[in-house]
Order: structure tokens, then sequence, then C-alpha cells
């Protein structure tokens, strides 16, 4: 007589589903393409200018005549958005921030020739005053120097304002100012820029995970070892990221991220699960940096090593990824198709 299996171990080997190529892929709960990638790109002031950023290695600064080269690459290997960050010269830094709602700024001059290059390309614009700053806070300062957070709400308007008038199809504020996405998204609306997308930077975390960027876009010189514990959040906390997201979602974000990204995926997860709406998490330059150390000094293996990490993102619940690494994994997964 046949000894009856049970649902259990030996009748339920879940190594069997593993053993071959075609039932791995038949299984797998979680993938990633090309369309879950947001890339983020730093431009200069100028015409022919390249910069390599030291911190981050493989990543560079350039004029936007070079951003135009970069983003025809971008758009043949199917990348859905770039997300601009301006080098801003020192001389244009102020303690009111005008620069960052100048029509003509950097930042409004690229988002005009890259969507008259390329329509299809999403441009994603990052609202926020620290490059603009002489300071580097993101924000407008007190005689304590406390960001003040009315005041720099009502600068933030005027720069999301602007470019939307550019042409951005995003703006995504991540200054972390109480209210901001309410007011950003009411001035939209009344100035007729009903269908600009906003991407709140929802949680964004008081990190040490930031150095690289900083220094990217030439504002960690001007913070001069201060923090901005008194407005991002504080890295021991996930019940106030919910607050945080339940408050951009009824102010009118369309979508809401998490930074940074890898050492923040249960707080993806716990959002993800709470809401439900387009949630997206920013590998930032740190995490970037990490692995590129890691990768140069081949104690890890570059491809496999990364699509392991953003696909870490996927499975924590991440629609999407802002990833330094977005060209080059476009470039691994049109080479397997």
């Amino acid at each position: 007589m046949t000894k009856q299996v049970m649902g259990g171990f030996p009748g339920r080997r879940l190594r069997r589903l593993r053993k071959h190529d075609f039932s791995r892929r038949l299984v797998r709960e979680h993938t990633l393409t090309v369309d879950d990638l947001i890339y983020p790109v730093f431009v200069l002031p100028g015409i022919q200018r390249r910069e390599a950023v030291e911190s981050m290695p493989g990543v560079e600064r350039m004029s936007i005549d070079l951003l135009l080269k970069e983003a025809a690459e971008l758009v043949a290997l199917g990348i859905p958005v770039l997300a601009l960050f301006p080098v801003v010269n020192v001389s244009e830094k102020t303690l009111l921030a005008e620069e960052a709602y100048n029509p003509d700024g950097l930042v409004q001059e690229a988002v005009r020739e890259l969507k008259a290059a390329f329509p299809e390309l999403g441009i994603m614009t990052d609202v926020a005053l620290d490059p603009y700053t002489v300071h580097g806070q993101d924000g407008i300062l007190d005689e304590d120097g406390y960001v003040l957070n009315d005041v720099t709400t009502e600068v933030l308007v005027k720069q999301a304002l602007s470019h939307a008038a550019a042409g951005a199809d995003m703006v995504a504020p991540s200054d972390m100012m109480d209210g901001r996405i309410g007011a950003i998204r009411q001035a939209l609306e009344e100035n007729g820029f009903i269908n600009t997308q906003i991407m709140a930077y929802s949680a964004k975390y008081a990190s040490n995970y930031y150095g690289p960027f900083r220094d990217a876009v030439g504002s960690a010189g001007n913070l001069k070892g201060g923090n901005k514990a008194t407005y991002q959040m504080d890295p021991a906390n996930i019940d106030e990221a919910l607050q945080e997201v339940a408050f951009d979602i009824e102010e009118g974000a369309d979508m809401v991220m998490v930074k940074p990204g890898m050492p923040y995926l249960d707080v993806v997860r716990r959002v993800k699960d709470q809401f439900g709406v387009p949630t997206f998490a920013y590998q930032v330059s740190g995490e970037y940096a990490m692995h590129m150390a890691a990768i140069q000094n081949g104690w890890l293996k570059e491809r496999e090593t990364i699509m392991e990490s953003l696909l870490c993102f996927k499975r924590a619940g991440a629609d999407g990824i802002l990833t330094y690494f977005a060209k080059r994994v476009a470039q691994w997964l049109k080479e397997d198709k």
C-alpha cells in the first residue's frame, strides 16, 4: 500500500520549482524593467562642459548641449524619465534663493531644450532651494538659522511654477516643508498647469547617505558641516513617515517617494501596503558610491549586484526607482532582449 503523501515535506518540496531556469522564471514574483527607472542627472552652466563627480565614479555633471546628447541615448534605451539637478554658480547663490525661480535659469532652460528635442521623454525637476542658497539649507533662514516653513513654501511655489512654465512634466518637492504640496498644487491649478504631476519626497530622512550628492551639486561646502534635522525626518521613525505620506496625498501629490532607498525598504513596504498609491524610492548617492567602491575593488560583481539591489526595491513595493545606475541597467536589459 502506497503511503499517503501529505501537504508538507516530502509531498511539498519548495526546491522543485527552483531546479530549472524555466520554472524559476514562471514563478518569479517580481521583475525589473526599463519602465521602472528614473535617471538623475546633474546639469552645469556653459557649453561643452563635462565634470566627473569624484565621489560618484562614472557620474558626470554636464552642460545642456552635452545633456541633449545623453538624452538621445536615454530615449533610445527606453528610459521613461530624466530627473534634473542643477549645479549653480556660486555668484548666483543668495540668502533668498531668487535664482531658483528665474525663468531663464539653468533648470528652466534645460527643461525647455530637452522637451523641444525629446517631447516623449518625461522631465522631472527638483523643487528645493539648497542649490541656490549661500548656506546650503533647503529654505529661508531666520536670524537664529532656523529654516522658516511658510516663507520657504512661498519661494518653492514660485520655483515649481517656473518649472511648469518651462515644460516640466513632473515637479518633485524635496524640501520637506509642511504644507508645500498643497500650496504647489493649488498654484499649479490656478495657473492652468492642471496636468503637471507632483512626485512628493514624502518620507525624506535626514540621512548620512546624501554626501556624494551634495558634492555633486556643490552644496556640501555651503552647508559647512551643518545638518537638516529640523525639517528632514529622524531615521528612527516610521509611523511619522506614514503621516507625512498621508498629508501629501491629501494635498494633491500624484506619487510619493521614500528617500534614501535600500536602508529604508521597510518604509517603502509600509507606505505601499497602507496607501496603495504610486510609490517610488531613491537609491541615493551614498548607496551608489558604496556599490561602486565594492565593485571597483572586485569585492562585488557589477551587473549581478546592481540588478539585485534594484529588484529589492520592486519586492518591497516600489513602482519605480530613481537610480544613477539607470542607464547601464537599461543597456543590460536591452542586451537581454
